[in-house]
């Protein structure tokens, strides 16, 4: 159950319209729905703000569909991660609601889109070879309510390209940096905008790179602050994290903006 329709059934009890008893059959699964094999964190978008989201790594189909299906009907809405060009046709063969498969960033999100509100969250990548999970975290970072402005192919071995998008990536609340190899990117955009750097190692790079460890200590032991980073190849969490942060943002500013139009309408009462 999400805020809205929770509300509308509080609503719906306070003005008499529905019994407590019947409140109380919708709210019967919070905070979760038992399926067996899993329970479905129903109650996560009230506690967060974000619904929870399906790893389809391990799962089976009809494991898949069963989860999907229960989370559509709760939220409306569902984010599958991770998911394989096969299975991903499956479930959209089976699927009641419209489901679309970002295939490079292997998402499919079904059900109502969330309305995209407030600054942009910039999603950078270092080089073509990253997109995979900058786009990860750019199509969660989208069915988050956000929207998104790309920047690829600006890693630090042609800085011109970087410093040309820079008008735009200054305009942006968080900004994303994605980077394999030597994992410089987030410092060095760190050092240039004021908004907040989540930066993802990614696993791309020879040798040395250790598989994403490489870049990963860099991103670590960067000398710009105000950079977070997430774990190897994590696009989905460097997503929420972004989110969650442009999300407090926001509220701060409603909060400001509604003080001041309170000292505002004050001051001409006075």
């Amino acid at each position: 159950m999400n805020p809205r329709d929770l509300q509308e059934l509080l609503e719906a009890v306070a003005a008499g319209r529905l019994a407590p008893r019947q409140a109380l059959e919708h709210l019967a699964e919070l905070p979760f729905a038992d399926l067996g094999f899993a329970k479905l964190d129903l109650h996560r978008e009230l506690r967060v703000g974000l619904p929870e989201a399906v790893y389809a790594e391990g799962k089976t189909s009809a494991d898949l569909l069963r989860i999907v299906e229960r989370l559509l009907a709760a939220h409306g809405r569902v984010l599958v991660t991770r998911l394989a060009p096969a299975a991903a046709a499956e479930l959209q063969a089976r699927l009641d609601a419209e489901a679309v498969y970002h295939e490079r960033a292997r998402i499919l999100t079904a059900g109502a889109a969330a309305p995209r509100t407030g600054p942009p969250i910039a999603v950078l990548a270092a080089g073509t070879s990253d997109l995979p999970v900058a786009e990860e975290a750019a199509v969660c970072a989208e069915w988050a309510g956000h929207p998104v402005d790309r920047a690829y192919d600006v890693g630090v071995a042609g800085i011109h390209r970087l410093l040309g998008r820079l008008p735009e990536i200054r305009g942006a609340g968080v900004v994303i940096a994605v980077a394999g190899m030597d994992g410089a990117l987030p410092t060095v955009v760190a050092s240039l905008v004021a908004a907040p750097v989540v930066a993802v190692p990614t696993s791309v790079g020879y040798g040395a790179s250790f598989g994403g460890l490489a870049p990963l200590l860099t991103m670590l032991n960067g000398c710009a602050p105000g950079v977070g980073v997430v774990n190897i190849d994590n696009g989905y969490g460097a997503a929420v994290l972004a989110s969650r942060i442009a999300r407090l943002a926001q509220r701060a500013e409603a909060a400001v903006r509604a003080e001041t139009g309170e000292a505002v309408s004050a001051v001409r009462e006075d």
